[in-house]
């Protein structure tokens, strides 16, 4: 089956877009590029990025959306300004569990290998995340990768997407709030309207997307394909 989408990036809410996009640049080794106007870019792989886009809220609750990053040392990570909360030592899984400047949870892989971009992998917490995982592997015709651990459910092969993996988990409680990182496609209104996404704001004067969710309230914004 056909895409019905394909990645175009993610993005990242803020209060000070400088702070935290100087961070996840250094974080995922990529290029800081401001933008006055928008909010800040960073720039992580051709084609693919985080944009930091400020925004009047604070975090007020834990990342239902979080990223996961490749690393060569966590003391680096700290040194850039982030905080641990929770070691691998203590945690018993194969990750140190940290929160940037801002408080947005994050974890960190050590590898002796660490790659030129250091993004590994999406998480997002679900109710279902097996029945969310197959949605979005159908709107993306991604490859459905299972996780050893039951409750988790993979997506790779993500047409566009700069990074291994876009990972679903189960957790026990809904979502209360608008996600804190989300993600952008390139895709048409109507297409992704009859895959099940629901339409929460139009384009207009002030945006050219289209603000959509899915099946479980995860914001993301719909591009206009590019024509080549």
């Amino acid at each position: 089956m056909a895409a019905r989408a394909t990645w175009k990036e993610l993005c990242m809410d803020t209060t000070d877009g400088e702070t935290l996009g100087r961070f996840w640049a250094a974080v995922t080794g990529a290029e800081f590029r401001p933008d006055g106007e928008a909010g800040n870019v960073v720039a992580a792989m051709p084609g693919g990025g985080i944009a930091i886009c400020r925004v009047p809220e604070e975090k007020s609750v834990k990342h239902r959306v979080h990223l996961d990053v490749h690393a060569g040392s966590i003391d680096d990570l700290v040194d850039l300004g982030a905080e641990v909360v929770l070691p691998q030592e203590e945690s018993g899984f194969a990750f140190t569990v940290l929160r940037d400047p801002e408080g947005g949870e994050f974890c960190a892989f050590l590898r002796d290998d660490v790659p030129d971009y250091r993004m590994f992998q999406v998480v997002v917490d679900a109710v279902d995340a097996d029945e969310i995982a197959r949605w979005w592997g159908d709107v993306f015709a991604a490859d459905l990768v299972p996780r050893p651990d039951p409750g988790w459910t993979s997506l790779e092969h993500v047409p566009g997407m700069p990074f291994e993996r876009l990972t679903f988990q189960q957790v026990p409680e809904p979502k209360t709030v608008k996600n804190r990182i989300h993600w952008d496609v390139y895709s048409d209104l109507g297409e992704m309207e009859a895959a099940g996404a629901r339409l929460l704001r139009a384009r207009d004067d002030e945006i050219r997307w289209n603000v959509m969710c899915d099946p479980e309230g995860n914001e993301f914004c719909v591009f206009d394909p590019v024509v080549r």
